[in-house]
């Protein structure tokens, strides 16, 4: 083959299409064993959840070279049974769950049944253990999943210790970035003491191997800031607050907070934030954003806080097999949680910022009397050679909180400023934000001024009933029943999600999580798919249409920048729309109506006024995320005439005059179960997603109490009056 004319890469040209092989199964299990033990650090957590999962006091680690020569976890609890020991490193097998509905109520911290058998397949690994009543114990050696021995009856303690040796052994790329052991201990030695700080019933101890002096060390303590001291030292402890919240009182869910956060006086160059969420370590990037943004208005800019939380939650609330390591977790109404914990922060720290402590630095007295005596003779003061003349205010640091924007105006006497009367925390959010980019706080007066509309025009009868209504059912294609307090009411779903996407997309307004799309989607081409169903176009008009869809693609790819960074729809520059915004969480929009959407967005934006740029721009995706009846027809009752395979059979009367039901082989079964799904997905996300959000987010306006959107049908008082009559 000549070297300057290669082969297409995948066989090119005529040449058949490269075979599709099943992989070994070793194979695929390394590659799994890969993605869950990722480095050292992870195959100690898994070891040392595993040891709590068993009801271990103890734990104790050691680590050789960073981990990559040893990996020890010995603890002292309830062991491994004899018969149990042949299948213990086998993928996917546990003691936690036996069927995926467990996963519902799963309390443990493993539950899938790959970490031990990951390591096999990267590593060597031994058990030793003993349950308790045996008069010995049994140790057995693992590789690739299985024993390489049976197991050998030995001495043992009770409980269980694993023995990982030559992490990555068989994966030289991975072994070659992991070489320098200062990388994993340090994070080793973060995750156990973040363990010790939440088990305050458990003992930890974490030492390097041949080290007599333990680099963590906790004793079991009752009380979680005796923990917090032992870990982490007096110095962190002298700083810290206790913080509760909770909504037990909620009819959607029970939500518990407690934990410990460093007060103004607290002083660090990095966020300590350690997080469990039914007792299980996750990191949650969103809640710890939420929360550094409210400590930025309070700390020097250098300055970070020290945060710990315990969030308790229905465990059917928690959504814990997302993550290959199980770092993370999904929360129902996460945003809700978090605005819940970033207020009850925000308090708390606004009730404590009264007092400050600074470091003060001793004055020259003589020196101060000096300076006085020669400015009132009008002259300078002569400073020694190599001396800059200071000037030493009377008043020396600013210690009110209510002036945020760290203008310090008493300093100029005679001068009052506004700030001094507003202790809200919108000011406090304002003064930071416009600091950090000014830019940004002026573009978002005219999204404020939209917000206050909202609250301006907030029907307040309409907002108790929103907040206290209880969701009854589906009555039709468009309304729903709910009732509130002795009355029934008909809601219209459409207007309602319609407004609640509008004022949702104003609320988010720059800070969207993003729904990528699967493959970029031309704008031309779905604005003239959206075209095509516009009946004040002929079809026959297919230039005109044309025009239409590049001019409102050139706007779109205009402002693209501008609409990426406050909603999160983003548009390349090949005029390719790639990303959607998340407007309610759980929620996907209906994707049949994405074409209509970008013609709208196009064509019915006001991009040259801001106010009314990002009120059309919100209204255009609260239409687009509103919850519309499917496109096709709803198949319940006689809507399944609709679906016969022949139309004309139907359309010509010939039928059984007396047959009233459909024939399963005339039916199209295919669109038929599509169109079942539609709207059996539509009908659960009216229940379980638009009227939980409603209670919570939705402000109605005044409108709603007159275009039909709420209809009462019933009121008990009434049914009484006639059941009387009878």
């Amino acid at each position: 083959m000549d070297v300057d004319d290669p082969a297409p890469r995948g066989g090119g040209g005529g040449g058949e299409p490269p075979r599709i092989r099943r992989l070994e199964e070793s194979v695929v299990n390394r590659i799994a064993a890969g993605e869950v033990i990722q480095r050292p650090s992870s195959a100690v957590k898994e070891l040392v959840e595993n040891s709590i999962d068993a009801g271990a006091s103890t734990v104790s680690v050691t680590v050789k070279d960073g981990g990559l020569k040893l990996i020890q976890v010995s603890d002292d609890g309830h062991g491994i049974r004899f018969e149990d020991l042949p299948i213990l490193c086998e993928r996917h097998t546990t003691s936690k769950l036996s069927a995926y509905e467990d996963l519902q109520t799963i309390t443990s911290m493993g539950f899938r049944g790959e970490a031990l058998a990951s390591m096999t397949y990267v590593g060597h690994v031994t058990v030793t253990t003993i349950t308790e009543g045996q008069l010995h114990g049994y140790r057995v050696s693992y590789r690739d999943g299985v024993m390489e021995n049976d197991p050998k009856p030995c001495a043992a303690v009770k409980g269980t210790q694993v023995m990982v040796e030559n992490l990555f052994y068989n994966m030289v790329a991975r072994r070659k970035t992991l070489q320098n052991s200062n990388d994993d201990y340090p994070k080793i030695v973060d995750f156990i003491s973040r363990f010790a700080v939440h088990h305050i019933n458990v003992n930890f101890s974490c030492r390097k191997h041949g080290s007599n002096r333990a680099d963590v060390h906790s004793a079991s303590t009752s009380s979680r800031i005796d923990a917090i001291r032992n870990v982490y030292g007096a110095s962190v402890v002298r700083d810290l607050m206790e913080i509760e919240v909770s909504d037990e009182n909620a009819v959607d869910e029970i939500f518990r907070m407690d934990g410990f956060i460093s007060n103004a006086n607290y002083v660090a160059k990095k966020t300590t934030m350690i997080l469990f969420i039914n007792d299980r370590l996750v990191d949650c990037t969103s809640l710890k954003r939420a929360i550094e943004f409210v400590y930025s208005a309070i700390l020097p800019q250098a300055s970070k806080p020290f945060i710990y939380m315990s969030i308790n939650l229905p465990p059917e609330h928690v959504d814990v097999n997302i993550h290959p390591t199980k770092k993370e977790v999904s929360l129902l109404n996460q945003e809700r949680i978090i605005e819940m914990i970033k207020d009850a922060i925000e308090e708390k720290l606004m009730n404590c910022n009264t007092t400050r402590i600074f470091q003060t630095q001793a004055v020259n007295t003589s020196a101060l009397t000096q300076a006085s005596t020669q400015k009132e003779k009008g002259t300078e003061v002569n400073t020694p050679t190599g001396a800059k003349s200071q000037k030493i205010p009377s008043q020396m640091v600013r210690t009110d909180p209510r002036d945020p924007s760290g203008r310090l105006h008493t300093y100029w006497h005679g001068q009052s400023s506004n700030l001094e009367k507003k202790s809200d925390l919108v000011s406090v959010r304002n003064v930071v934000r416009s600091r950090r980019n000014p830019k940004d706080a002026g573009d978002l007066s005219s999204r404020h001024e939209l917000l206050t509309e909202i609250d301006t025009n907030l029907h307040s009868g309409l907002l108790d009933i929103v907040k206290n209504c209880t969701y009854v059912g589906v009555a039709d294609e468009v309304f729903a029943l709910i009732q509130h307090n002795t009355r029934l009411y008909l809601v219209n779903v459409v207007n309602v999600s319609k407004e609640l996407m509008y004022q949702q997309a104003l609320c988010r307004f720059g800070n969207f999580n993003a729904i990528q799309l699967s493959e970029p989607a031309p704008l031309r081409e779905l604005m003239m798919m959206a075209l095509k169903d516009d009946e004040s176009i002929s079809d026959e008009n297919d230039k005109e249409k044309l025009e239409i869809a590049e001019v409102n693609t050139e706007i779109l790819k205009e402002n693209a920048e501008m609409i990426n960074e406050y909603f999160s729809i983003h548009i390349d520059q090949s005029g390719n729309l790639t990303r959607l915004p998340v407007v309610l969480d759980q929620y996907t929009p209906d994707m049949d109506r994405l074409p209509e959407f970008t013609l709208t967005l196009g064509n019915d934006v006001t991009w040259d006024v801001e106010r009314d740029c990002f009120r059309t721009a919100a209204a255009a995706i609260g239409n687009f995320y509103a919850l519309h009846p499917p496109i096709l027809p709803n198949p319940s009752g006689n809507g399944i005439q609709l679906y016969k395979k022949n139309k004309d059979c139907m359309a010509s009367g010939e039928r059984d005059n007396d047959s009233t039901n459909t024939d399963e082989d005339e039916i199209d079964q295919e669109l038929l179960a599509e169109a079942e799904a539609a709207w059996a997905q539509r009908e659960w996300t009216i229940q379980h997603v638009l009227f939980p959000s409603m209670r919570l987010f939705l402000k109605p306006p005044k409108s709603m109490a007159t275009d039909g959107t709420f209809v009462q049908v019933a009121s008990l008082e009434k049914l009484y009056k006639i059941f009387e009559r009878c």
